[in-house]
Formats: C-alpha cells, sequence, structure tokens
C-alpha cells in the first residue's frame, strides 16, 4: 500500500506503507486508509515529528559512540533511512499546508 498525501497548498507527497504509517502514527494520527490533518493540528504535528527526528539521531549517536568505544562499527540505522531523511518532505508538506490553512488529505 502507498499512501498518497494531498493538499491545496503543496504538491502530492507519496509514501510507502511502512513509512507512511510510521510517520502518521508519530503525529498521533490514525494510519487508516483514509484521513485529514487539518490545519490547527499542524503545529503540534510539526513538533511531534521534530521530537521523534531528534530522539532517533540522539539513539544513534548513543550507539555509534558506545560501539567506539567497545572497538566496534556501530550498527546503521533499519534500512540505512533516517527518518529525518523520509520525513523532510512531510514536514515541508506540513509547514506549508499550516501557513496556508489547507488540510492535508490521504486515501481519497
Amino acid at each position: 500500500m502507498l499512501y498518497k498525501f494531498k493538499s491545496k497548498a503543496a504538491g502530492d507527497l507519496i509514501m510507502l506503507e511502512p513509512n507512511g504509517r510510521r510517520v502518521l502514527e508519530i503525529i498521533g494520527k490514525d494510519a487508516g486508509a483514509k484521513g485529514i490533518i487539518l490545519p490547527e493540528e499542524m503545529p503540534a504535528a510539526t513538533r511531534a515529528l521534530e521530537a521523534a527526528i531528534q530522539r532517533e539521531e540522539a539513539d544513534q549517536q548513543a550507539a555509534n559512540e558506545t560501539a567506539k568505544a567497545k572497538g566496534q562499527v556501530a550498527a546503521r540505522l533499519e534500512g540505512g533511512v533516517s527518518l529525518r531523511q523520509r520525513a523532510v518532505p512531510f514536514l515541508d508538506m506540513l509547514r506549508r499546508c499550516s501557513q496556508a490553512g489547507k488540510e492535508i488529505v490521504w486515501g481519497v
């Protein structure tokens, strides 16, 4: 399954199911087949996603330091792609839509 996020204030954004589900769960939305993010929900969604990115980066840094202290090579992120890399387009969409006062929908 793919998530296709749409809005009148930004271009469509397509994410693979595991990535779209993760982003939606982070921002507190039901990761169902259809949904909507209202403009008044977007600032909190942006903060939640940014906080999750910071947590993941801190965890990765700690893992790198622990591995280095043991003389090992640090494990890479699952799939080799960070949450930041996956979420930046979604964050951009959230910011644009929030500023324009337009909702984001998927599955419609």
